[in-house]
């Protein structure tokens, strides 16, 4: 608790950097938002920001990214604001890292370790944990050197969180041994989560995930589709570890909804590896909800981000809606501007609108497996097979005949041409949808 407080009351000092060329800004982004966005990261691990800078340069300063003349200005701004700690909106090198701190009499944090110090604190599962400690330490390797005296001093505040010091002061060869088993581990997960996968296929569900960019109100959406109670934050990265519930589409069937890890922009490839285990969620997905903060200034920026992950992922080519969310926060004309089309949906995860709409789009983005009404006979004593039916399709009618049973039902064409290859199962299909 004692350095939970003490988290609570450190304050920090923002550094931009962005690469200028004829005095212009040569950058896909917005560095004022990307900045701002280094404001909300520094919110959501419990630092007080209080200041921050832009350094524009034609080229990235090897030793201190911003230059010796803008790092001399930063100590005494940063000095004179109190703060304990400075943050850089973008990754340094380790050389940078510790001309930095000799600099800077600081501790400094860059955008991929405040980051991972927020999954740190927001990994509840073992899975989670386990995915958060690979990313640490695979960050943590080639910068040792550079922490060795901070690290070796017990403490709290942001950046010391996750691994524990006992990982932090040991050699090398000791880190690269618990990757090693963090890695192992990690197989473990996958293995555990790829039978559960293969249960759900078993069990014929459908999954649908939502994946978007952090923040875009992902988890709002998700609680409000599945009357969950998954925790939901306006702080950046609320949700870690995945969550699955059930949901009945307009059609009667099922499918099952997934909410994963929120992205956001340049998240380092070894990131993005270590919570491979985690996002496997999305390649067995059927459709993937794109949930796009319609309120937020660079929404075109989030979506290109999301775009860009899936394309890594090789999730590209997974059939996608994109859902607009938060749009209670837009006026009349700022709606109207929002992209249209068949694969657009228009929502408010806080107040419920286009619910409906969302739905039946999700019902018709899947029409490539079309419900089908279907006549089922099979032995009168398969109770399973019978609650199977009620399960995954909309029963219809039942009727009883010596020892076998008649069912009427309707569900996913793909469902019932597997049902049918049973044995001990008859079916005709009587009306395609």
């Amino acid at each position: 608790m004692e350095i939970l407080q003490q988290q609570a009351f450190e304050r920090a000092y923002l550094v931009g950097w962005v690469q200028t060329r004829r005095g212009r800004i040569v950058a896909d982004y917005d560095p004022e938002e990307s900045l701002e966005e280094l404001h909300e990261l520094a919110e959501s691990a419990g630092v007080h920001v209080v200041g921050s800078v832009l350094q524009r340069s034609p080229e990235a300063d090897a030793a201190t990214l911003v230059g010796r003349g803008k790092a001399r200005e930063v100590y005494a701004e940063a000095r004179a604001a109190h703060a304990d700690v400075v943050l850089f909106d973008h990754d340094l090198t380790p050389t940078q890292l510790r001309n930095l701190e000799s600099a800077l009499h600081s501790k400094v944090i860059d955008r991929t370790q405040l980051i991972l110090d927020i999954f740190a604190r927001r990994a509840r599962s073992r899975e989670g944990q386990l995915q958060v400690e690979l990313a640490q330490l695979t960050y943590l390797l080639p910068r040792l050197s550079g922490h060795g005296m901070r690290l070796s001093r017990l403490g709290g505040g942001i950046g010391t969180r996750g691994p524990g010091e006992q990982q932090l002061e040991v050699d090398r060869r000791r880190i690269r041994a618990r990757i090693q088993r963090l890695r192992r581990g990690i197989s473990k997960v996958r293995v555990e989560r790829s039978l559960h996968r293969a249960h759900r296929r078993d069990q014929r569900f459908l999954t649908v995930a939502l994946v978007g960019y952090t923040n875009a109100g992902k988890s709002t959406l998700f609680n409000a589709l599945t009357r969950a109670q998954v925790s939901t934050s306006s702080r950046l990265f609320a949700t870690l570890d995945p969550t699955v519930r059930a949901i009945q589409l307009p059609s009667h069937r099922q499918v099952l909804l997934s909410d994963t890890v929120g992205f956001i922009r340049n998240l380092p490839p070894h990131v993005v590896a270590a919570f491979h285990a985690t996002l496997e969620e999305l390649e067995d997905a059927s459709l993937l909800l794109q949930v796009m903060d319609a309120s937020h200034s660079q929404r075109h920026q989030h979506e290109s981000t999301v775009e860009r992950l899936l394309e890594t992922m090789g999730l590209a080519g997974t059939p996608r809606l994109v859902v607009w969310n938060k749009i209670d926060l837009l006026d009349g004309p700022s709606r109207v501007r929002l992209p249209k089309g068949p694969r657009q949906v228009e929502v408010s995860a806080v107040t419920g609108e286009g619910f409906e709409g969302l739905h039946e789009a999700i019902d018709k983005a899947l029409e490539e497996d079309p419900i089908v009404e279907t006549e089922f006979e099979f032995s009168a004593g398969d109770g399973e097979r019978l609650a199977l039916l009620h399960r995954v399709g909309n029963v219809l009618s039942t009727r009883y005949k010596h020892n076998r049973v008649t069912v009427r039902a309707r569900l996913a064409k793909s469902l019932w041409k597997r049902l049918e290859s049973e044995n001990d199962l008859t079916s005709s299909l009587l009306v395609h949808h």
